[in-house]
């Protein structure tokens, strides 16, 4: 992998002068270790040579301790007496150009994704790309209920993109039911991490208030600390007028820098 850079924003008062860390995917590249520095794939130029990543306040379950909260137990009651069969098929099993299966995520991203909808082209960037290692596929008899593209090897899961039915059980939490399963499946598989994307804004907190054992990635590391991470998504739409680490007193900095010292 290479790291790079891309120059954002400067402000002279506090001498912050921002850069953009992205990480080139290269043949060889372990997907775990580019997870573990904090990085995501990019999806949103179909148009580039290079399959890039960019680094961001990723969430992820440490499965190892991992165990169900009422909330969990909660959503899986909703769910009691309805089976689902569930197949996870490696993508170059999996027929890709599928137009049932294109139209149905198409679909439902130009109904649910805020934002960033899934166009046919970026469908297939996404799923040509070294990131997208599998499909989860849910259904019930021949109707089909949601596919996970998930990036997974033996020691992670990245719940990458989720597409589910818009007109089976749409007045049950569906989502969250699959985001639980798929932790549950990565931990009774024996994996390490379970990966769910970014956390930023008050709508991100369903994540931290569902699941135990998180960690979110800061800059710096994989913290557990959850009260501080609900009180910056919190304020995430407030701008910050100095980066976190100036913002520390020097007890807290000093305390940073001798963690990264050993």
């Amino acid at each position: 992998m290479k790291i790079v850079y891309s120059e954002y924003l400067k402000d002279y008062s506090s001498y912050t002068f921002s850069y953009a860390p992205y990480c080139m995917y290269e043949k060889g590249d372990k997907l775990e270790d580019i997870y573990h520095l904090g990085f995501l794939p990019y999806t949103g130029n179909v148009h580039l040579d290079s399959y890039m990543c960019y680094m961001a306040r990723s969430l992820r379950v440490d499965l190892e301790g991992f165990k169900r909260s009422s909330e969990n137990r909660r959503v899986d009651r909703k769910f009691e007496g309805i089976s689902f069969d569930r197949e996870i098929i490696p993508i170059e099993e999996f027929d890709i150009l599928d137009p049932h299966f294109t139209k149905f995520c198409t679909d439902y991203s130009k109904e649910r994704f805020k934002g960033g909808e899934m166009s046919a082209d970026r469908l297939q960037y996404v799923l040509n790309s070294p990131f997208a290692t599998h499909i989860i596929k849910y259904s019930e008899g021949d109707n089909h209920i949601a596919f996970i593209l998930a990036c997974m090897n033996d020691s992670m899961l990245h719940y990458w993109y989720s597409f589910f039915s818009l007109d089976r059980y749409i007045e049950l939490p569906l989502g969250k039911w699959l985001m639980l399963d798929s932790i549950e499946m990565a931990k009774e598989t024996g994996r390490n991490y379970c990966y769910l994307g970014t956390c930023y804004g008050a709508h991100s907190l369903y994540k931290v208030r569902d699941f135990k054992s998180l960690e979110f990635f800061d800059g710096m590391g994989w913290k557990s600390d959850v009260k501080c991470l609900k009180a910056w998504c919190k304020s995430d739409d407030e701008p910050l007028s100095e980066d976190r680490f100036k913002s520390l007193d020097d007890g807290s900095a000093n305390k940073i820098l001798n963690e990264l010292k050993s």
